[in-house]
């Protein structure tokens, strides 16, 4: 996809997505955002599972999603997206910069991962970067990425560690993730004992410091 040229004055516009689930930031980035001559925030979202259905109707250039959101978080949004709209480059914009969210986010297919803590000019040369085809990653995160290793935990034992942060009976967390109760505490054994931590509510927290779910 390129970028459309502006009807008013000619100059080429990047089409921005963004999700955020809180109002005041949201609204706050696409005014920023749109005070760049050449960027255009064409929809904003507040919910994961609202950005690919977006996306799809007016067909961005760049989807810039933050993390946490309702619905779905935005790494799964991410990866929905290079599979239904791969003409569409992700930035991921995010409060947490945890070492595990940036794999997961280059994993997903995201062209780049930033902190909110940078100036709105960083973001909007960001951008620009993403649709020129580079990746741009928060280089002290990208040297904790390396630093921290890869994620020890399986797809299963994911699985059940979020299936269990709310406090669920292993009976509980095996209806929801279609194991047996033995399996569901092998699981949560060997999660507890790959995070280092005493039981699994440990487990789930320290899961989540280092961005592994």
């Amino acid at each position: 996809m390129t970028a459309q040229p502006s009807g008013d004055s000619g100059v080429t516009r990047t089409r921005v997505l963004l999700a955020e689930d809180q109002g005041m930031m949201r609204g706050a980035l696409a005014l920023l955002l749109g005070l760049e001559d050449d960027l255009e925030v064409v929809a904003q979202v507040a919910t994961g599972d609202a950005i690919v259905p977006t996306a799809l109707s007016t067909r961005p250039d760049v989807a810039l999603l933050d993390i946490e959101l309702p619905g779905c978080s935005g790494l799964d949004a991410a990866a929905e997206l290079r599979r239904r709209c791969p003409e569409c480059r992700v930035l991921i914009l995010t409060t947490f910069g945890r070492p595990g969210y940036l794999r997961r986010a280059m994993d997903a297919g995201a062209a780049g991962f930033l902190v909110k803590d940078g100036p709105v000019e960083e973001l909007a040369a960001a951008i620009r970067r993403v649709l020129a085809g580079e990746t741009v990653v928060d280089p002290a995160l990208a040297a904790a990425a390396l630093t921290a290793g890869p994620n020890p935990l399986t797809p299963r034992e994911r699985e059940v560690l979020v299936a269990s942060a709310d406090g669920a009976t292993v009976a509980d967390i095996a209806g929801k993730v279609g194991l047996s109760e033995s399996t569901v505490r092998n699981y949560l054994s060997s999660a507890i004992g790959k995070t280092g931590t005493r039981n699994r509510m440990e487990a789930v927290r320290e899961a989540r410091q280092q961005g592994w779910l």
